[in-house]
């Protein structure tokens, strides 16, 4: 029965499905982290707390549910000589849905009414920014979980691997929204982050695969570059408040 716990080889695909599972959790928690930002601060935690709870809930249901799951990449349809399944399309409408998000997302903070969203604090507001996170959980679930089936065989493996995998970003969430709200320019850098992984999303929607490493390394860079920058600023600030 615990056999399993002497097993290397089950040790070493726990931890590698574990760092897997966090690395495709950074879309995200980027994607909640800027989504909440735009309500006030009590409702905004409460609405990432959700967010994060949903994840961890769609992905042991879909783990629960292999069998279909698997079923997901059976060819639905062919067209122009590309065959399409349900996997498919699902990465093609999440890509879909967070190009337009993103985008509209950045025109508001470009034209303004940044202002006039975050004020809208109802019920209404927190419904519907539970609502796109329900969304976008949906899509980054099936994504994470089909890649957890293809590293592990062992099912005790996966669940434990996603929820260590989840309580890391739950713990890491709350720094990450804090810092994206604390520092503007992080939300645009941010919005970018998302408009890149949508493109990667719809790419793999109709059969052309973006390899992650790509995407990720150019956030890397990206997020480094911008801490240099703000780095930069915060210094040139005490330099100018000591003279």
């Amino acid at each position: 029965m615990i056999a399993w716990v002497f097993d290397p080889a089950i040790w070493a695909s726990l931890i590698t499905l574990t760092v897997m599972e966090i690395v495709l959790g950074i879309d995200n928690i980027v994607f909640i982290s800027v989504i909440v930002g735009r309500l006030p601060d009590a409702l905004a935690d409460r609405a990432r707390k959700i967010g994060l709870a949903l994840a961890l809930g769609f992905r042991i249901a879909l783990l629960a549910a292999l069998a279909w799951l698997i079923g997901l990449q059976d060819t639905l349809f062919s067209f122009a000589g590309e065959a399409f399944s349900w996997r498919d399309l699902i990465l093609l409408a999440g890509g879909l849905f967070l190009l337009f998000k993103a985008t509209h997302e950045i025109h508001q903070g470009i034209e303004g009414g940044e202002e006039g969203g975050a004020s809208a604090s109802g019920t209404a507001t927190f419904a519907a920014v539970i609502a796109q996170i329900i969304v976008i959980d949906m899509v980054f679930s099936v994504d994470s979980i089909l890649t957890a089936i293809g590293m592990a065989e062992h099912l005790g493996v996966m669940v434990a691997a996603v929820v260590i995998a989840m309580i890391i970003m739950y713990v890491a969430s709350g720094a990450i929204a804090a810092f994206i709200k604390n520092h503007p320019t992080t939300k645009m850098l941010a919005l970018a982050f998302l408009l890149l992984i949508g493109v990667a999303l719809v790419a793999d929607g109709v059969g052309f695969h973006i390899p992650r490493g790509y995407i990720y390394f150019a956030m890397a860079f990206a997020g480094g570059v911008e801490m240099v920058n703000i780095i930069a600023a915060a210094r040139r600030a005490r330099a100018r408040e000591k003279s």
